[in-house]
């Protein structure tokens, strides 16, 4: 249904008939964190995710995994080599 409360307008799958079904019948703004990813939307009530409801909860144990403006750290494996393959690989060089 379309939102009636806060975000005016927009499809949101917490909207029933009797008005906002969500935790206190309204949208939370955004954070501080939250500020520069790209699901944030700007209402006249405020700043707000157009993905999540209540952004502070998201935060409160880490990163939002929806946050687009953090880059998540891509670990390389570096190359690892069987201690019993290396072994037998010295043996054979030394003789």
């Amino acid at each position: 249904m379309v939102c009636q409360t806060i975000k005016l307008g927009t499809e949101c799958i917490f909207m029933k008939k009797n008005g906002c079904s969500y935790n206190g019948g309204r949208c939370y703004p955004i954070v501080e964190s939250c500020k520069g990813c790209d699901r944030v939307v700007a209402y006249e009530s405020g700043s707000y995710c157009k993905t999540y409801c209540e952004p502070a909860v998201k935060w409160a144990k880490g990163t939002c995994n929806f946050a687009t403006h953090i880059k998540k750290e891509v670990k390389e494996d570096n190359f690892k080599l069987n201690p019993l393959k290396a072994s037998k690989r010295t043996v054979s060089q030394r003789v």
